[in-house]
């Protein structure tokens, strides 16, 4: 699944970790993809299971570049948050205001961060059931 046009809104994170939750449910469901699409030995000639997996092949990249690109995009976007704060908070040591912003923000930074942790799992997790099922019906294209 892909982000939604409209952007990505990095500053609340529970809608950041709740838009990820949504675009994982092709993660979240590709053993009963696998199941209910590539046929076991017995049903192999009633359904083309190569073309099934090339589709889910690509679902799966699409799927998880898209969630890449939203996960680095908001570090991107809350890391540059923190290095502002960091610049005013120099220039005004006292302003304890600011100084609850800033840690607020990196607790925020580390959260988003540890989601690259998590999307390297969910990944992973996917690519074996993936070739576990497929590697028979489909060969990916090398990558470099």
């Amino acid at each position: 699944m892909a982000a939604p046009s409209g952007g990505v809104n990095c500053e609340e994170f529970a809608e950041f970790q709740e838009l990820l939750k949504v675009m994982r449910t092709i993660d979240d469901r590709i053993v009963h993809e696998l199941n209910t699409t590539v046929p076991t030995a017995s049903f192999a000639g009633k359904i083309d299971a190569s073309q099934t997996c090339k589709q889910l092949y690509e679902s799966l990249m699409a799927a998880h570049a898209s969630r890449d690109r939203v996960i680095k995009n908001c570090i991107a976007q809350t890391s540059a948050v923190v290095k502002n704060l960091r610049e005013e908070r120099e220039k005004n040591l006292d302003d304890l205001t600011l100084l609850k912003q800033l840690r607020k923000e990196q607790t925020k930074l580390k959260w988003m961060q540890s989601e690259l942790n998590v999307e390297e799992v969910v990944n992973d997790r996917s690519w074996k059931v993936f070739n576990e099922r497929c590697r028979i019906h489909f060969k990916p294209p090398k990558t470099e």
